[in-house]
């Protein structure tokens, strides 16, 4: 049985990973001759708009999944007339466009942060004036990782922003004081059964994930309950099939939902040594109509994106309960270019753990300072 994966990245790299045990084979296809998937399964170099292409690239598949959000809708509808497209191309338009997604999720009753829509120049000015400072400022589009937005605290934020406005539609958001990040993965099969994994605290910086927590320190039982109801809502709206990614404000002990991914997810990263059954796995089952596996944690763990550079991987592997993933990319700056889980039975084991790691993660840019700060002996 063959699966057809669009895009040939490091997500599409762990789908095959978790595939190949369950007997499967897979074809991407990806712009980039460079794709890492290149590297264990047959990968077709296109367009995703090369409708030729595309067909030849259907043929012979049990059905086709896509391992980031940007895959142009046209194409997986396109395809969808030809084989099964999981998740369905209304999720994947739905969160292609911030409005959109906003507006799915007030449809449904849920909280979000106040937003208003800037489609031409006079818009920003008068959306400044009605939500106030501070405030962020997104392309409705295309944005990731930090691409695409403005922070603005001061006028002369909203100066410079004016200065630099693409002639594209954005989206004006409240700043919220948030607490801290949370995201939730949940999975949906074909034959509607779901599973929803632990919220996990996510530490960003320049827009770009550096450290998740999982399960999340000081979770209330709650506030999981709360998460899984809105994953629930977004699943049962959209029919959804697959894993669904979404990102959470902690805001004065309520959730405020960010943004979806209909995908594998960075925070999802640890299940792959930390949850009974990986999302990657779980993805799988859920696009065929297998049963779907425990996404129960087995343990704590932490997971550390490895952005622009890489550190030395004896020294990190010399870290007791620590697993090294390289996504065979060219080292540049602001790239992901693999991570680091690490388990331990308990928050502060886990936490020692990191302590142990070596100088390469004690810089700031890695975000560990909220966890060592409960290590017993925490290294400078």
């Amino acid at each position: 049985m063959t699966l057809g994966i669009l895009g040939g990245g490091q997500l599409g790299y762990m789908l095959a990973l978790a595939g190949y045990p369950l007997g499967l084979h897979f074809r991407f296809l990806d712009p980039s001759p460079e794709a890492p998937v290149g590297r264990i399964a047959q990968r077709v170099t296109a367009e995703y708009t090369d409708h030729a292409a595309l067909d030849k690239f259907s043929n012979g598949l049990e059905l086709v999944t896509y391992e980031f959000e940007n895959v142009p809708v046209e194409a997986a509808k396109f395809l969808a007339q030809r084989v099964p497209v999981y998740p369905p191309p209304a999720a994947l338009e739905a969160a292609q466009d911030r409005l959109a997604e906003k507006t799915l999720f007030r449809n449904l009753g849920i909280s979000t942060t106040d937003f208003l829509t800037v489609v031409k120049p006079g818009d920003f000015d008068a959306a400044i004036k009605q939500l106030g400072l501070p405030a962020v400022l997104k392309t409705s589009r295309m944005g990731y990782d930090g691409k695409g937005q403005w922070i603005l605290r001061t006028a002369d934020d909203v100066a410079k922003a004016k200065s630099e406005l693409p002639n594209v539609a954005l989206i004006l958001e409240r700043f919220v004081p948030f607490t801290r990040e949370l995201s939730v993965l949940a999975a949906r099969s074909r034959n509607g059964e779901t599973a929803f994994y632990p919220l996990v605290e996510n530490h960003h910086l320049g827009g770009i994930l550096r450290l998740s927590l999982a399960p999340a320190p000081s979770l209330d039982p709650p506030v999981q309950r709360a998460a899984e109801g809105v994953a629930r809502r977004v699943l049962e709206s959209l029919q959804y099939v697959g894993v669904l990614a979404i990102e959470f404000f902690q805001h004065e002990g309520r959730l405020l939902a960010n943004e979806m991914a209909p995908r594998v997810h960075n925070s999802g990263h640890w299940t792959i040594e930390g949850a009974v059954t990986s999302q990657f796995e779980n993805h799988l089952r859920a696009v065929l109509g297998l049963p779907l596996g425990s996404t129960a944690a087995a343990g704590h763990c932490a997971m550390i994106n490895l952005i622009g550079d890489l550190p030395e991987p004896a020294e990190v592997l010399a870290v007791p309960d620590t697993h090294l993933h390289l996504y065979g990319k060219v080292p540049r700056p602001g790239r992901k270019l693999g991570h680091v889980t690490l388990s331990a039975a308990s928050p502060e084991r886990l936490a020692l753990r990191l302590s142990e790691l070596p100088a390469f993660f004690h810089r700031p840019d890695f975000c560990l300072h909220p966890v060592l700060a409960h290590s017993a002996s925490p290294r400078a």
